[in-house]
């Protein structure tokens, strides 16, 4: 969950330019995750918009997200050329972190890797189209599920670093799949699992692959989580589209139509979806009617 950083606005006929962001969200138990949309420093209460008309405009300008510099194109979701290849968030071991070298002494920022990956990490299941294995640092709980669009999620291990929750995702990624198919998740059709048997089964699959990885780092720093809760989330939306279409503001700059949705980090209309995170550093103007 995100703390409260820009002023709330949900004014009909309100129009608000700025650099958008990925959405924060806020989630209570057994109640439906609350959006909001940066905009430049305003932020629009989003679930109080669901069925009304919005539109979101891109000006033709890019910013990145760390120096707040314009760039032509935006790489890594919000960072110009020189970030995306200089900053430790944007190396190729943040997707895949069993290819984690810190240890080697080349990691591209040796403090942000101290903060950020030589912590406690925790393996999960979650269920946003199907189940699916991935990793999370533990202050990333429940954000990262819910930015995925997961209805279901359960913590399976927990890990000293970023590394070894990449080591248990390769193991783990042989018996189940490591991706969401947002299409799938968009139109809302996943069903509901028991996510413990399914934990169950997969330690079960994968204990050739475990063993090792214990023995070699020992329990203090893996440890397999046979207990825990399952987190359930709900999303506010009205309807799914029975076809996903999406929109991009490099080939059309101007999206609009009902809100009838938000889930994951998409805005869902009746014309067609769009994936905020993807555009974040996009210079728009949003209107609310």
């Amino acid at each position: 969950m995100t703390p409260d950083l820009f002023a709330d606005t949900t004014a009909e006929g309100e129009q608000t330019t700025g650099i958008l962001r990925k959405m924060p969200t806020t989630w209570l138990s057994s109640q439906q995750v609350q959006y909001r949309l940066p905009v430049g420093e305003s932020r629009l209460v989003l679930n109080d918009l669901i069925g009304q008309t919005l539109r979101l405009e891109h000006s033709g300008q890019i910013y990145c997200l760390h120096c707040g510099e314009p760039t032509n194109k935006s790489f890594g979701q919000g960072y110009c050329y020189k970030h995306f290849m200089s900053l430790a968030q944007n190396d190729s071991c943040i997707m895949s972190p069993e290819k984690c070298h810190y240890d080697a002494g080349t990691c591209r920022e040796p403090a942000w890797g101290e903060r950020n990956c030589m912590q406690t990490h925790y393996v999960y299941l979650s269920n946003a189209s199907s189940l699916k294995v991935g990793i999370t640092r533990g202050g990333q709980i429940p954000t990262r599920w819910i930015d995925q669009g997961a209805i279901q999620a359960l913590a399976i291990a927990r890990v000293t670093t970023r590394q070894l929750a990449g080591f248990l995702e390769v193991a783990f990624k042989n018996h189940v799949a490591d991706k969401t198919n947002w299409r799938t998740m968009l139109k809302g059709s996943a069903e509901t699992l028991d996510m413990p048997a399914e934990r169950d089964r997969l330690f079960e699959q994968a204990r050739a692959e475990l063993d090792p990885l214990i023995e070699q780092y020992g329990l203090s720093a893996i440890q397999l989580l046979t207990h825990g809760a399952v987190f359930e989330f709900e999303y506010p939306v009205e309807r799914y589209p029975e076809k996903v279409s999406s929109f991009n503001f490099d080939k059309t700059p101007v999206v609009e139509g009902t809100l009838v949705g938000i889930k994951g980090q998409y805005l869902i209309f009746d014309t067609g979806v769009i994936n905020i995170r993807r555009f974040g550093g996009y210079e728009v103007t949003v209107t609310t009617r």
